[in-house]
């Protein structure tokens, strides 16, 4: 790293560190705990569109100002894999017709652990021989890295050469996590700054006892390193991939505190309040738990308001937000009758306006 992509990786920061400082001072929020990101190779995911000319072949991405493409043969964000993949891929495509013919987009998946999944993504039908050459693509690449798996994408069809995912391995406060990572669901992409996350959760619930409900929970993230902290665990997701992930990652971590259900946070709200049951929830008495702490992670749009309202029931709320804005909004009602006891900012997304924060928030 130069002296001036340093000096240029801090002012951005600092930036950010301002900007979410000035959301949070209506409530009283402590001091912020930084959280910085490497400045390059820190995305495990990336997606390029591909551009033929003659028989030249390459990455392309679009300016989000001038909306021009652009040629990519490396991209610094991405983790040394990804780059390293980058190139190795494209030179093997160029003169095999068969498999970059109609092809319009490649998308990468890897890890910590060095597992890699390509999607080739074509504007045709894909048959045995293109399986073919994809499995002798595969070999080539697998001299090279830890595991490789090819999948091809064209409309109605999903041809999977390998895995469809990636087994990840986080080192979290000395102890090594494994989870799922499936292709086209969501992970947090950068996985050392997500360290960070799962170890400033811990660390805030450290001293709190009872059980947790974690809302939003994909295939774990969150919920597989802090059930060491808690008597049981109660994760809810909608997506089906993620909840298929999440339960591998109950077994792969010999989890016994655990159960993750296919309930959206509304659904889940409904449950709790005794509005509706769920056939889902078969088996699980949610009477018998004693939430003491609630964890979200929403999406942008932050909660909706009888969520809020649910969560303001308990006595610590771990909120892990994407969306500062939306934080802040959600802030002026939960600190009716709560206030915020730490406060973190994670650089996910370097040289970006993106911020990740995080709040503890202990009742009044």
């Amino acid at each position: 790293m130069t002296t001036t992509t340093a000096k240029d990786y801090q002012a951005q920061l600092d930036e950010k560190v301002d900007r979410l400082g000035t959301l949070l001072t209506p409530f009283n929020a402590p001091s912020l705990s930084v959280y910085p990101s490497k400045p390059e190779n820190y995305r495990m995911r990336a997606e390029f569109r591909v551009w033929h000319d003659g028989d030249d072949l390459y990455h392309i991405m679009f300016d989000q100002g001038s909306k021009e493409k652009y040629r990519v043969d490396t991209f610094p964000p991405a983790s040394e894999t990804i780059n390293s993949a980058m190139q190795q891929l494209i030179e093997y495509l160029k003169p095999n017709e068969l498999l970059r013919k109609k092809l319009f987009q490649i998308d990468y998946l890897t890890g910590l652990s060095g597992e890699l999944v390509i999607s080739l993504l074509y504007h045709k039908p894909l048959d045995d021989e293109w399986e073919v050459q994809a499995e002798l693509l595969r070999t080539f690449l697998a001299t090279q890295f830890t595991a490789v798996s090819i999948i091809g994408r064209a409309r109605k069809q999903k041809r999977i050469v390998g895995n469809d995912f990636i087994i990840e391995r986080l080192p979290i406060n000395g102890r090594e996590f494994e989870f799922k990572h499936i292709e086209n669901s969501f992970t947090q992409p950068n996985a050392e700054v997500n360290c960070s996350m799962i170890e400033w959760s811990l660390e805030c619930s450290a001293p709190l006892t009872g059980d947790l409900l974690e809302m939003y929970c994909g295939a774990g993230n969150f919920s597989m390193p802090l059930a060491v902290h808690f008597d049981n665990v109660i994760g809810t997701e909608i997506a089906k991939p993620s909840v298929q992930a999440a339960q591998y990652n109950i077994a792969a971590n010999h989890l016994d505190n655990v159960k993750i259900v296919r309930l959206s946070a509304e659904e889940f709200t409904e449950a709790m309040n005794g509005e509706r049951t769920f056939s889902r929830l078969e088996g699980i008495n949610l009477t018998e738990y004693n939430f003491t702490t609630v964890l979200v992670d929403p999406p942008r749009a932050g909660l909706d308001v009888d969520s809020l309202k649910m969560i303001q029931g308990y006595d610590n709320i771990i909120y892990i937000s994407c969306n500062p804005e939306t934080l802040a909004e959600n802030l002026s009602l939960l600190c009716e009758t709560h206030e915020v006891a730490n406060a973190a900012l994670f650089d996910q997304f370097p040289f970006t306006h993106h911020i990740e924060a995080g709040v503890l928030l202990t009742k009044k």
